[in-house]
């Protein structure tokens, strides 16, 4: 027997929860907020800590965030220029998500991996 639903497909159009994930949505986001939230913020660590992402997928996901206003770039007048990237605080009010996501890993023993343990403690 087929449960029913009270949900339409009108519904999930005008839904918060289709509308969240439509900025922090992908395989990518929430990993690159994470650490960011985490004091990873710059270009090149992101890089290696998520090794499987491409240079150009990272400078996308990371453009996206920005002009959803989750994160902030601040480039410091050097020779290199340098560039970070800081959760703003619409992004800080995502760390209840974080957390969430955590102990859930925790509580069905879900491991990160080495590199990220190494790094975040």
């Amino acid at each position: 027997m087929k449960k029913e639903t009270s949900i339409k497909t009108a519904d999930l159009v005008n839904c918060p929860v289709t509308a969240t994930m439509d900025v922090i949505g992908g395989k990518w986001k929430i990993l690159i907020l994470y650490l960011i939230g985490n004091d990873i913020n710059r270009f090149g660590k992101l890089s290696i800590l998520l090794k499987d992402i491409s240079k150009q997928m990272l400078t996308t996901q990371l453009r996206e965030l920005e002009r959803d206003g989750i994160i902030s770039r601040v480039i410091y007048p050097e020779i290199p220029p340098r560039v970070e990237y800081f959760l703003t605080e619409k992004g800080q009010a995502l760390a209840p998500v974080f957390v969430a996501l955590r102990e859930w890993g925790h509580k069905y023993e879900i491991s990160p991996s080495e590199e990220l343990t190494a790094v975040l403690g």
